[in-house]
Protein backbone atom coordinates (compact mmCIF):
# COMPACT_ATOMS: atom_id res chain seq x y z
CA UNK A 1 0.00 0.00 0.00
CA UNK A 2 1.77 3.31 -1.27
CA UNK A 3 1.62 6.37 1.33
CA UNK A 4 -0.86 8.09 -0.58
CA UNK A 5 -3.08 5.52 -0.93
CA UNK A 6 -6.39 5.77 1.23
CA UNK A 7 -6.79 3.78 4.07
CA UNK A 8 -9.93 1.96 4.29
CA UNK A 9 -10.52 0.59 7.88
CA UNK A 10 -12.99 -1.76 9.31
CA UNK A 11 -16.83 -0.90 10.44
CA UNK A 12 -17.05 0.75 13.94
CA UNK A 13 -17.77 -1.60 16.40
CA UNK A 14 -21.36 -0.34 17.25
CA UNK A 15 -22.34 -2.26 13.59
CA UNK A 16 -21.91 -5.76 15.31
CA UNK A 17 -22.92 -4.93 18.83
CA UNK A 18 -26.09 -2.12 18.86
CA UNK A 19 -29.26 -3.68 19.22
CA UNK A 20 -30.37 -1.05 17.66
CA UNK A 21 -28.71 -1.45 14.27
CA UNK A 22 -29.87 -5.25 14.60
CA UNK A 23 -33.78 -3.68 14.42
CA UNK A 24 -33.09 -1.50 11.58
CA UNK A 25 -31.32 -4.63 10.06
CA UNK A 26 -34.03 -7.07 11.08
CA UNK A 27 -37.37 -4.73 9.92
CA UNK A 28 -35.14 -3.57 6.37
CA UNK A 29 -32.09 -5.80 5.04
CA UNK A 30 -34.15 -9.22 5.44
CA UNK A 31 -36.95 -7.49 4.19
CA UNK A 32 -35.27 -6.66 0.80
CA UNK A 33 -33.04 -9.15 -0.10
CA UNK A 34 -33.32 -12.70 -1.46
CA UNK A 35 -33.74 -15.35 1.44
CA UNK A 36 -33.25 -19.08 1.69
CA UNK A 37 -36.42 -20.66 2.51
CA UNK A 38 -35.86 -24.74 1.92
CA UNK A 39 -34.98 -27.05 -0.96
CA UNK A 40 -37.21 -27.87 -4.00
CA UNK A 41 -37.40 -31.79 -2.89
CA UNK A 42 -39.06 -30.81 0.33
CA UNK A 43 -42.15 -29.94 -2.38
CA UNK A 44 -41.95 -33.36 -4.32
CA UNK A 45 -45.54 -33.75 -4.65
CA UNK A 46 -48.58 -31.32 -5.59
CA UNK A 47 -49.91 -30.09 -1.98
CA UNK A 48 -46.53 -30.37 -0.33
CA UNK A 49 -45.72 -27.18 2.11
CA UNK A 50 -43.54 -26.21 4.50
CA UNK A 51 -43.27 -23.10 6.72
CA UNK A 52 -40.58 -21.05 7.74
CA UNK A 53 -39.50 -17.56 8.80
CA UNK A 54 -37.87 -14.43 7.83
CA UNK A 55 -37.54 -11.66 10.22
CA UNK A 56 -40.26 -12.04 12.75
CA UNK A 57 -42.59 -13.35 9.56
CA UNK A 58 -43.68 -16.65 9.55
CA UNK A 59 -43.55 -17.64 5.67
CA UNK A 60 -44.86 -20.68 3.75
CA UNK A 61 -44.32 -22.18 0.68
CA UNK A 62 -46.82 -25.12 -1.34
CA UNK A 63 -46.52 -26.64 -4.54
CA UNK A 64 -49.59 -25.92 -6.60
CA UNK A 65 -51.73 -28.27 -8.61
CA UNK A 66 -50.20 -26.75 -11.60
CA UNK A 67 -47.03 -27.63 -10.26
CA UNK A 68 -45.87 -24.25 -9.67
CA UNK A 69 -44.10 -23.44 -6.66
CA UNK A 70 -45.77 -20.28 -4.72
CA UNK A 71 -44.88 -18.87 -1.31
CA UNK A 72 -46.97 -16.93 0.83
CA UNK A 73 -47.31 -15.03 4.21
CA UNK A 74 -48.58 -17.74 6.18
CA UNK A 75 -51.76 -15.65 7.54
CA UNK A 76 -55.05 -16.17 7.64
CA UNK A 77 -56.94 -13.54 5.76
CA UNK A 78 -60.35 -13.53 7.95
CA UNK A 79 -59.20 -13.53 11.47
CA UNK A 80 -55.14 -13.69 11.11
CA UNK A 81 -55.06 -17.50 12.40
CA UNK A 82 -51.49 -19.14 11.33
CA UNK A 83 -52.61 -21.13 8.61
CA UNK A 84 -50.02 -24.36 8.47
CA UNK A 85 -46.80 -25.05 11.30
CA UNK A 86 -44.15 -27.86 10.25
CA UNK A 87 -44.36 -29.45 6.62
CA UNK A 88 -46.66 -31.68 5.06
CA UNK A 89 -49.26 -32.33 2.48
CA UNK A 90 -52.76 -30.51 1.65
CA UNK A 91 -54.91 -30.48 -1.26
CA UNK A 92 -56.09 -27.55 0.28
CA UNK A 93 -55.07 -24.84 2.96
CA UNK A 94 -57.70 -25.03 5.61
CA UNK A 95 -57.65 -22.15 8.13
CA UNK A 96 -57.75 -23.94 12.05
CA UNK A 97 -59.59 -21.30 13.84
CA UNK A 98 -62.72 -21.23 11.39
CA UNK A 99 -61.99 -23.70 8.31
CA UNK A 100 -61.76 -20.76 5.92
CA UNK A 101 -60.72 -22.99 2.68
CA UNK A 102 -57.94 -21.74 0.55
CA UNK A 103 -56.89 -23.33 -2.85
CA UNK A 104 -53.26 -24.11 -3.10
CA UNK A 105 -52.88 -21.29 -5.47
CA UNK A 106 -53.83 -18.74 -2.73
CA UNK A 107 -57.15 -18.15 -3.45
CA UNK A 108 -60.03 -18.13 -0.94
CA UNK A 109 -62.27 -21.39 -1.84
CA UNK A 110 -64.94 -21.70 0.76
CA UNK A 111 -65.79 -20.72 4.71
CA UNK A 112 -69.00 -21.81 6.76
CA UNK A 113 -71.65 -19.06 6.19
CA UNK A 114 -69.46 -16.51 4.20
CA UNK A 115 -72.60 -16.18 1.89
CA UNK A 116 -74.61 -14.57 5.02
CA UNK A 117 -72.13 -11.11 4.27
CA UNK A 118 -73.91 -8.74 2.33
CA UNK A 119 -71.76 -8.23 -0.75
CA UNK A 120 -69.16 -10.45 -0.12
CA UNK A 121 -67.26 -11.97 -3.32
CA UNK A 122 -65.04 -14.27 -1.75
CA UNK A 123 -63.31 -14.30 -5.52
CA UNK A 124 -61.52 -11.31 -4.40
CA UNK A 125 -59.75 -12.66 -1.42
CA UNK A 126 -56.49 -14.29 -1.67
CA UNK A 127 -53.51 -15.23 0.62
CA UNK A 128 -50.67 -12.13 0.40
CA UNK A 129 -47.87 -13.66 -2.27
CA UNK A 130 -44.02 -13.37 -2.10
CA UNK A 131 -41.63 -13.63 -4.69
CA UNK A 132 -40.40 -17.28 -4.65
CA UNK A 133 -37.36 -18.50 -7.19
CA UNK A 134 -35.88 -21.64 -7.50
CA UNK A 135 -31.99 -20.87 -7.52
CA UNK A 136 -30.58 -24.07 -8.93
CA UNK A 137 -33.06 -26.69 -6.56
CA UNK A 138 -33.03 -24.12 -4.16
CA UNK A 139 -35.72 -21.46 -3.03
CA UNK A 140 -35.41 -18.06 -2.13
CA UNK A 141 -38.15 -15.63 -1.38
CA UNK A 142 -37.99 -11.63 -1.29
CA UNK A 143 -40.58 -10.06 1.10
CA UNK A 144 -39.94 -6.92 -1.47
CA UNK A 145 -42.50 -7.26 -4.51
CA UNK A 146 -40.33 -4.42 -6.37
CA UNK A 147 -36.99 -6.75 -5.99
CA UNK A 148 -34.49 -7.46 -8.92
CA UNK A 149 -34.65 -10.86 -10.20
CA UNK A 150 -32.04 -13.00 -8.18
CA UNK A 151 -29.75 -13.53 -11.76
CA UNK A 152 -29.66 -9.43 -11.40
CA UNK A 153 -28.19 -9.29 -8.17
CA UNK A 154 -25.57 -12.49 -8.39
CA UNK A 155 -24.90 -12.31 -12.29
CA UNK A 156 -23.56 -15.60 -13.27
CA UNK A 157 -23.72 -17.18 -10.44
CA UNK A 158 -26.39 -19.76 -11.29
CA UNK A 159 -24.76 -20.89 -14.10
CA UNK A 160 -21.21 -21.41 -12.44
CA UNK A 161 -22.92 -23.42 -9.81
CA UNK A 162 -24.28 -25.50 -12.54
CA UNK A 163 -21.25 -26.27 -14.20
CA UNK A 164 -19.29 -26.81 -10.75
CA UNK A 165 -21.92 -29.08 -9.75
CA UNK A 166 -23.13 -31.17 -13.31
CA UNK A 167 -25.70 -33.26 -10.77
CA UNK A 168 -26.75 -30.50 -8.86
CA UNK A 169 -30.45 -30.67 -10.10
CA UNK A 170 -30.15 -34.44 -8.99
CA UNK A 171 -28.88 -33.50 -5.55
CA UNK A 172 -31.11 -33.82 -2.45
CA UNK A 173 -30.72 -32.73 1.17
CA UNK A 174 -28.25 -35.09 3.34
CA UNK A 175 -27.23 -33.92 6.42
CA UNK A 176 -28.01 -30.65 8.31
CA UNK A 177 -25.28 -29.58 10.63
CA UNK A 178 -26.22 -26.58 13.05
CA UNK A 179 -23.70 -24.50 14.84
CA UNK A 180 -25.08 -21.87 17.09
CA UNK A 181 -21.93 -18.64 17.77
CA UNK A 182 -21.93 -16.45 20.21
CA UNK A 183 -21.07 -13.06 17.86
CA UNK A 184 -23.10 -11.05 15.40
CA UNK A 185 -24.23 -12.45 12.01
CA UNK A 186 -21.69 -9.79 10.71
CA UNK A 187 -18.69 -11.23 11.96
CA UNK A 188 -19.40 -14.63 11.35
CA UNK A 189 -19.87 -13.45 7.56
CA UNK A 190 -16.78 -11.77 7.47
CA UNK A 191 -15.12 -14.08 8.90
CA UNK A 192 -16.56 -16.86 5.83
CA UNK A 193 -15.62 -14.08 3.42
CA UNK A 194 -11.99 -13.80 3.21
CA UNK A 195 -8.91 -16.73 3.34
CA UNK A 196 -6.55 -14.14 5.56
CA UNK A 197 -6.60 -16.04 8.32
CA UNK A 198 -6.96 -19.55 6.92
CA UNK A 199 -3.34 -20.84 6.73
CA UNK A 200 -2.89 -19.81 10.31
CA UNK A 201 -6.05 -21.35 12.00
CA UNK A 202 -7.05 -23.69 9.24
CA UNK A 203 -4.32 -26.33 9.09
CA UNK A 204 -6.56 -29.20 7.76
CA UNK A 205 -8.34 -26.81 5.28
CA UNK A 206 -5.21 -25.02 4.02
CA UNK A 207 -3.29 -28.66 3.84
CA UNK A 208 -5.80 -31.32 3.10
CA UNK A 209 -8.54 -28.99 0.65
CA UNK A 210 -7.10 -26.16 -0.95
CA UNK A 211 -3.93 -24.76 -1.96
CA UNK A 212 -4.36 -21.63 -0.27
CA UNK A 213 -1.17 -19.71 -2.43
CA UNK A 214 -4.01 -20.12 -5.27
CA UNK A 215 -7.28 -18.43 -3.35
CA UNK A 216 -9.24 -15.30 -4.40
CA UNK A 217 -12.34 -13.87 -3.78
CA UNK A 218 -13.67 -11.23 -6.22
CA UNK A 219 -17.55 -10.09 -6.43
CA UNK A 220 -20.21 -10.40 -9.09
CA UNK A 221 -22.92 -8.27 -7.86
CA UNK A 222 -24.13 -9.05 -4.51
CA UNK A 223 -22.25 -12.03 -4.98
CA UNK A 224 -18.32 -12.83 -3.50
CA UNK A 225 -16.88 -15.56 -5.88
CA UNK A 226 -14.16 -17.51 -3.85
CA UNK A 227 -12.00 -19.66 -6.24
CA UNK A 228 -8.63 -22.04 -5.50
CA UNK A 229 -6.83 -25.49 -6.89
CA UNK A 230 -7.56 -28.73 -4.70
CA UNK A 231 -4.25 -29.35 -2.74
CA UNK A 232 -2.18 -32.22 -4.30
CA UNK A 233 -3.79 -35.59 -4.33
CA UNK A 234 -1.32 -37.38 -1.99
CA UNK A 235 -2.18 -34.37 0.46
CA UNK A 236 -5.83 -34.42 -0.14
CA UNK A 237 -8.02 -35.40 3.26
CA UNK A 238 -10.20 -37.35 1.39
CA UNK A 239 -10.18 -38.82 -2.10
CA UNK A 240 -11.32 -36.93 -5.66
CA UNK A 241 -11.36 -38.30 -9.07
CA UNK A 242 -9.49 -35.26 -11.30
CA UNK A 243 -10.57 -36.89 -14.64
CA UNK A 244 -14.48 -37.16 -13.45
CA UNK A 245 -14.81 -33.49 -15.05
CA UNK A 246 -13.07 -30.08 -15.98
CA UNK A 247 -13.41 -28.56 -12.36
CA UNK A 248 -13.09 -32.00 -10.36
CA UNK A 249 -10.18 -30.15 -8.67
CA UNK A 250 -11.32 -27.01 -8.08
CA UNK A 251 -12.91 -25.13 -4.65
CA UNK A 252 -15.09 -22.54 -5.52
CA UNK A 253 -17.77 -20.80 -3.04
CA UNK A 254 -20.88 -18.63 -4.11
CA UNK A 255 -21.82 -15.86 -1.32
CA UNK A 256 -25.30 -14.57 -1.62
CA UNK A 257 -25.53 -11.33 0.25
CA UNK A 258 -26.29 -11.27 2.97
CA UNK A 259 -27.08 -14.41 4.41
CA UNK A 260 -25.93 -17.93 2.42
CA UNK A 261 -23.38 -19.34 0.58
CA UNK A 262 -22.85 -22.45 -2.11
CA UNK A 263 -19.46 -24.02 -1.54
CA UNK A 264 -18.62 -26.52 -3.93
CA UNK A 265 -15.51 -28.85 -2.33
CA UNK A 266 -12.98 -30.41 -4.55
CA UNK A 267 -14.69 -33.58 -6.43
CA UNK A 268 -17.63 -31.66 -7.06
CA UNK A 269 -19.27 -31.90 -3.50
CA UNK A 270 -21.81 -29.33 -2.65
CA UNK A 271 -22.75 -28.02 0.54
CA UNK A 272 -23.86 -24.60 2.11
CA UNK A 273 -24.19 -22.27 4.91
CA UNK A 274 -27.22 -20.77 5.95
CA UNK A 275 -27.03 -17.53 8.53
CA UNK A 276 -30.23 -17.06 10.58
CA UNK A 277 -29.18 -14.18 13.31
CA UNK A 278 -30.94 -14.05 16.12
CA UNK A 279 -30.04 -11.21 17.95
CA UNK A 280 -27.00 -8.71 17.86
CA UNK A 281 -24.92 -11.22 19.44
CA UNK A 282 -26.02 -14.70 18.25
CA UNK A 283 -26.30 -16.22 15.52
CA UNK A 284 -26.95 -20.32 14.03
CA UNK A 285 -25.05 -21.39 11.07
CA UNK A 286 -26.69 -24.09 9.27
CA UNK A 287 -24.15 -26.19 7.01
CA UNK A 288 -26.21 -28.71 4.77
CA UNK A 289 -24.29 -31.46 2.83
CA UNK A 290 -26.16 -32.96 -0.34
CA UNK A 291 -26.13 -36.17 -2.31
CA UNK A 292 -27.20 -37.32 -5.62
CA UNK A 293 -31.01 -38.13 -4.53
CA UNK A 294 -30.06 -38.05 -0.95
CA UNK A 295 -28.38 -41.07 -1.24
CA UNK A 296 -26.08 -42.22 1.84
CA UNK A 297 -22.16 -40.81 0.97
CA UNK A 298 -19.16 -42.34 2.80
CA UNK A 299 -17.27 -39.82 1.47
CA UNK A 300 -19.94 -36.65 1.93
CA UNK A 301 -20.16 -37.67 5.48
CA UNK A 302 -16.48 -37.97 6.64
CA UNK A 303 -16.39 -34.50 4.93
CA UNK A 304 -19.08 -33.43 7.37
CA UNK A 305 -17.65 -34.92 10.40
CA UNK A 306 -14.12 -33.51 9.37
CA UNK A 307 -15.49 -30.00 8.49
CA UNK A 308 -17.14 -29.71 12.08
CA UNK A 309 -14.49 -30.81 13.76
CA UNK A 310 -11.75 -28.82 12.38
CA UNK A 311 -12.57 -25.70 10.17
CA UNK A 312 -16.21 -24.93 11.78
CA UNK A 313 -14.59 -25.93 15.32
CA UNK A 314 -11.67 -23.55 15.08
CA UNK A 315 -14.40 -20.51 13.33
CA UNK A 316 -16.49 -20.49 16.47
CA UNK A 317 -13.70 -19.29 18.92
CA UNK A 318 -12.06 -16.82 16.53
CA UNK A 319 -15.82 -15.04 15.93
CA UNK A 320 -16.64 -15.47 19.53
CA UNK A 321 -13.15 -13.93 20.14
CA UNK A 322 -14.00 -11.24 17.90
CA UNK A 323 -17.36 -10.00 19.14
CA UNK A 324 -15.67 -9.98 22.91
CA UNK A 325 -12.88 -8.08 21.51
CA UNK A 326 -15.57 -5.33 19.75
CA UNK A 327 -17.21 -4.72 22.94
CA UNK A 328 -13.39 -3.73 24.53
CA UNK A 329 -13.28 -0.37 24.98
CA UNK A 330 -9.24 -0.29 23.80
CA UNK A 331 -10.31 -1.55 20.13
CA UNK A 332 -9.72 0.86 17.35
CA UNK A 333 -11.22 -0.07 13.79
CA UNK A 334 -7.76 -1.02 11.86
CA UNK A 335 -6.97 -0.95 8.41
CA UNK A 336 -8.10 -3.31 5.80
CA UNK A 337 -5.46 -4.89 4.31
CA UNK A 338 -6.14 -4.02 0.07
CA UNK A 339 -3.21 -5.86 -1.77
CA UNK A 340 -3.77 -4.59 -5.45
CA UNK A 341 -2.95 -8.21 -6.63
CA UNK A 342 -5.89 -9.25 -4.26
CA UNK A 343 -4.74 -13.26 -3.71
CA UNK A 344 -5.12 -14.97 -0.09
CA UNK A 345 -3.81 -12.11 1.81
CA UNK A 346 -5.80 -9.49 0.71
CA UNK A 347 -9.07 -8.62 2.37
CA UNK A 348 -11.07 -6.75 -1.00
CA UNK A 349 -13.76 -8.88 0.22
CA UNK A 350 -14.31 -7.83 3.44
CA UNK A 351 -14.23 -3.92 1.95
CA UNK A 352 -17.13 -4.73 -0.56
CA UNK A 353 -19.28 -6.59 2.42
CA UNK A 354 -18.86 -3.91 4.62
CA UNK A 355 -20.20 -1.41 1.67
CA UNK A 356 -23.23 -3.69 1.91
CA UNK A 357 -23.54 -3.71 5.40
CA UNK A 358 -23.22 -0.01 6.16
CA UNK A 359 -25.47 0.58 3.27
CA UNK A 360 -28.10 -1.69 4.99
CA UNK A 361 -27.93 0.24 8.19
CA UNK A 362 -27.53 3.65 6.48
CA UNK A 363 -29.77 3.69 3.93
CA UNK A 364 -32.55 2.06 5.70
CA UNK A 365 -35.99 3.19 4.84
CA UNK A 366 -39.08 1.69 5.63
Amino acid sequence: MSETAEIIRSLDARYYTDPEIFRIEQQGLLFRTWQFAGHVSQLEKRGDYFAFEIGGQSLFCVRGRDDEVRAFYNVCQHRAHELVTGSGNARNIVCPYHAWTYELSGQLKAGPNIRAVPGFDKNKVCLTSIRVEDFCGFLFVNLDPDAAPMEEWFPEARAQLSAYVPDIAKLKPLEWVEIPENCNWKVSIENYSECYHCQLNHPTFATGVVRPETYDIQPQGYCLRHTTECQNLDQMSYPIDLEANEHAGHYSSWFLWPMFSFQVYPGNLLNTYHWRALDAERVVVWRGWYSIDGVDSEVVRRLAVQDRATTVEEDIHLVESVQRGLKNRGYRPGPLVLDPNHGVRSEHSIKHLQSWMRESVDNAHF
